[in-house]
């Protein structure tokens, strides 16, 4: 997602990974380009994996963060764990390929005698304006919009000194802390009296209104919907700076072998089993999880694909299937949501409100099952005759028009 979504290069869409700025051999250069296609491939999917659940809650993101209309007994159970296999982990793993594909543009516009960030601002606005599309007429929880302003920022970042960036990196991370911290004490201080429970939509546009309704459910309740991504403004601004930091380090190459065995360690040895039993709790401790352990379990993925690909020349089949979707992110990523939606809400099939709590779990795995598969269907078969997804295309003729370039 990190350089087709937020900045499709002139010519190749994968040109900007294949100049490789640390080159060391052919192997190490083929290796970089397909893990950086994997990644995004997995992290799309990945997202896709804590969505679905909203869409296949009949009252959609309101009902999934209320809880509402819980499964009982033992799918309860399966429906935490399944939750927190994918809560917060490809989201941080999507925000840490965005800055190293800020990397990537900026070490290709040195190369080729650029300034920097040049251009970028045209990116990120392109970026915006697909993330407000995004957010009205495909999904409220769109990331996009967060991303260009994030992106835009860090972009002049990185033109700074190293020893500049790395204060920016600890401050926004410090901040993050910070504020999650508070959080917990909050959790821990705050009155356990009865809160009223959830109050059920009425009309519910999820499952009752129209396409139109719920683009206007939407504007209605922008302030709500965009909570998020100002909320995690520092946290994101953090992880791109990881991940250019990560990238210059050499995450995706032989000398990078240490770096990746202590990010496995830390990511799966001791945040993930953290990050797995504050997700079966439930409750508030959620939050702590998405925005505690989820990015740190991220860079366990990052790094754990990174060495897969240091040792072998090119992604295998599945590997591929992965890479085309990484690819066509920007692509993949919209016309997921679109489906799913399409497949759930009311105005398109209308499924979601069609199942009871305790079948909830086994269709939405389902679901999403599908969903991957058309996915992963819809990448090999158009990349085989196009060179860029459609939505990519679109925005690479918009940045050229714009800029002349």
């Amino acid at each position: 997602m990190v350089e087709s979504a937020s900045a499709p290069p002139p010519s190749r869409p994968v040109s900007a990974v294949a100049e490789d700025p640390n080159p060391v051999s052919a192997h190490s250069r083929s290796s970089r380009l397909g893990a950086l296609d994997v990644l995004r491939g997995i992290a799309i999917l990945g997202t896709l994996g804590t969505n679905i659940w909203i869409f296949t809650n009949v009252e959609g993101l309101l009902g999934y963060v209320a809880h509402s209309d819980e499964p009982h007994g033992a799918w309860l159970w399966i429906e935490k764990f399944l939750q927190q296999l994918a809560q917060g982990k490809f989201l941080g793993l999507l925000t840490i390929m965005f800055g190293i594909g800020l990397a990537i543009q900026q070490r290709s516009a040195a190369k080729a005698g650029r300034s920097w960030p040049g251009g970028y601002p045209v990116r990120a606005g392109l970026l915006f304006v697909d993330g407000l599309v995004n957010f009205f007429f495909v999904a409220e929880f769109d990331v996009l919009m967060g991303y260009a302003v994030t992106g835009l920022v860090v972009a002049f970042i990185l033109a700074t000194s190293p020893k500049a960036q790395r204060r920016w990196l600890i401050v926004q991370a410090s901040v993050h802390v910070t504020l999650l911290s508070l959080f917990a004490v909050a959790i821990a201080f705050a009155p356990k009296g009865d809160s009223g429970g959830h109050k059920p939509l009425d009309p519910n546009p999820y499952a009752d209104g129209s396409f139109w309704d719920l683009v206007v459910f939407r504007w209605e309740h922008m302030l709500m919907f965009r909570l998020e991504p100002l909320l995690i403004f520092p946290m994101s601004i953090a992880l791109f700076l990881l991940g250019a930091r990560l990238f210059r380090a050499g995450i995706f190459g032989a000398e990078g072998a240490r770096i990746r065995k202590r990010l496995m360690v830390v990511g799966f040895a001791i945040a993930a089993p953290i990050d797995l039993a504050l997700g079966m709790i439930g409750g508030d401790l959620i939050v702590l999880a998405r925005y505690g352990t989820a990015p740190i379990v991220s860079l366990g993925i990052l790094a754990l694909v990174a060495e897969v690909y240091v040792h072998r020349p090119a992604p295998g089949w599945v590997g591929r299937r992965f890479s085309e979707v990484g690819r066509m992110a920007l692509s993949c990523y919209i016309l997921q949501n679109l489906v799913s939606g399409f497949l759930c809400y009311g105005w398109g099939l209308g499924l979601a409100s069609l199942v009871s709590a305790n079948s909830r779990v086994p269709f939405t795995a389902g679901i999403y099952v599908l969903v991957c598969a058309l996915m992963l269907a819809f990448a090999h078969f158009w990349l085989r005759r196009f060179e860029r997804g459609p939505v990519e295309w679109l925005w690479n003729r918009s940045y050229r028009a714009l800029t002349g370039a």
